[in-house]
């Protein structure tokens, strides 16, 4: 598959702690060398409701992963198109090879609703609990401020359309 071939099918392959967490198929959408953008459906057969959000089968998914940035973040749209809001990841820069997109969850995450009304930092206990600081401060590090910058531009006028455009 060649870097901008579009709608190239693919795995994304989410990995946490070492062990897969989960894999789902996904067409790429698009890939520039840095921002590797893909669409998936909700890759559970069963509704998910965070209490802020409900994650449920037919929604579909715009993941942005970044080969040089500690984050992913991914649109959440209906079925029927409509926007819920944007669910970000930390994680390692993500890495696509062989027809795979791996990347590695560091725990973090931020909700931004679709009128963009509320953002909400998520699972800083989990990142706490994880140890990641004492194993590897300078991920650790940079996963914060990953989280940090997804707030900051989560707030700011434009959102995320400087980041995704």
């Amino acid at each position: 598959m060649s870097a901008g071939s579009a709608d190239a099918g693919l795995t994304v392959v989410l990995v946490k702690a070492g062990k897969t967490k989960i894999s789902y198929p996904a067409s790429l959408v698009a890939d520039n060398g840095t921002r590797v953008t893909v669409r998936a459906p909700w890759a559970s057969p069963r509704v998910r409701d965070f209490g802020f959000v409900r994650f449920e089968p037919g929604d579909v998914l715009t993941e942005h992963y970044w080969r040089d940035a500690w984050f992913a973040v991914k649109e959440v749209r209906t079925g029927a198109g409509e926007l819920k809001g944007w669910y970000c990841d930390v994680t390692r820069p993500a890495v696509l090879r062989d027809g795979e997109l791996v990347v590695e969850d560091l725990d973090l995450d931020l909700w931004v609703s679709a009128d963009r009304s509320r953002v909400l930092r998520l699972d800083e206990d989990e990142f706490e609990e994880s140890g990641l600081a004492g194993r590897d401060p300078a991920a650790a590090g940079a996963a914060v401020d990953a989280l940090d910058e997804l707030e900051r531009l989560a707030r700011t006028p434009e959102g995320f359309g400087s980041l995704l455009s």
